[in-house]
């Protein structure tokens, strides 16, 4: 082989190691490897693809995931890369499952143009603070009705202290108790419930900042999209997260 053969690259990535293959520009096997996924794995990875040939493009799986790390790497080195599917069930039981087969199938994925662009690198910052606040949400949703079985549980005297309070007004409410209660009961169930309210506080706490953190960082990306009607913070950041393999997902009216 020389430097002027075109060649395309397929990359199966998993945790731990990369799997690497080529193939000529009409799909004549050139060989594969394994790489780890480490500065040093990944160089060696670009050196691997690019000691065959011209690199036209390289498809990735998960490139917004497991395969982060090598599309930056591969990107840095000017290669182009675009985003494969996993082969699917019927491929896999008609070709065998292993990950040097499932690079090649990548690699083939890209001569047959059934690849997209990968999203803009930015988006990835967005998809983590778009995680965090997606789990603190989740999290201060199962601790509210926690509060309420407790609640449900208690002797009628101390239920009907916090009944009809909305969720709000029962955290404000239950953070507010003090004193000493002789009913051990009573007593067990107040500190329960005002460490449930603190987290509940704590966590509506950490959705306020992540939303105020996300919030700039979609504007930048699409002002047309933040400002549309009914279009939260969170709402423009999980289109965006998305659209980020594929911007056609989103009507002209909110591209930038």
């Amino acid at each position: 082989m020389t430097a002027a053969v075109q060649v395309v690259g397929g990359v199966d990535p998993h945790a731990d190691t990369v799997s690497v293959a080529v193939l000529t520009a009409v799909g004549k096997v050139i060989g594969d490897a394994e790489f780890a996924t480490d500065a040093d794995g990944y160089a060696r990875a670009v050196e691997f693809l690019t000691s065959h040939g011209l690199v036209e493009r390289v498809g990735v799986e998960g490139a917004a995931s497991y395969g982060a790390g090598i599309s930056r790497a591969l990107t840095a080195a000017g290669i182009s890369v675009v985003e494969v599917e996993r082969p699917t069930r019927s491929a896999r039981r008609r070709a065998g499952k292993s990950d040097r087969l499932d690079a090649y199938h990548a690699a083939r994925a890209v001569l047959a143009e059934r690849s997209t662009p990968v999203k803009d690198p930015a988006i990835g910052g967005l998809r983590a603070l778009h995680l965090a606040r997606r789990s603190a949400v989740k999290a201060r949703t199962a601790t509210g009705n926690q509060m309420k079985a407790i609640l449900v549980m208690t002797p009628e005297p101390l239920r009907a202290r916090f009944r009809g309070l909305d969720i709000d007004d029962l955290v404000a409410a239950l953070l507010r108790c003090r004193g000493f209660y002789a009913d051990p009961i009573v007593a067990d169930t107040i500190v329960a419930l005002k460490v449930l309210a603190e987290r509940h506080r704590h966590l509506g706490r950490q959705i306020q900042a992540l939303t105020a953190r996300i919030d700039p960082v979609v504007t930048a990306a699409n002002p047309a999209l933040r400002a549309a009607i009914g279009v939260g913070p969170h709402v423009a950041a999980q289109l965006l997260i998305t659209a980020g393999l594929n911007p056609d997902r989103l009507t002209s009216g909110f591209r930038s």
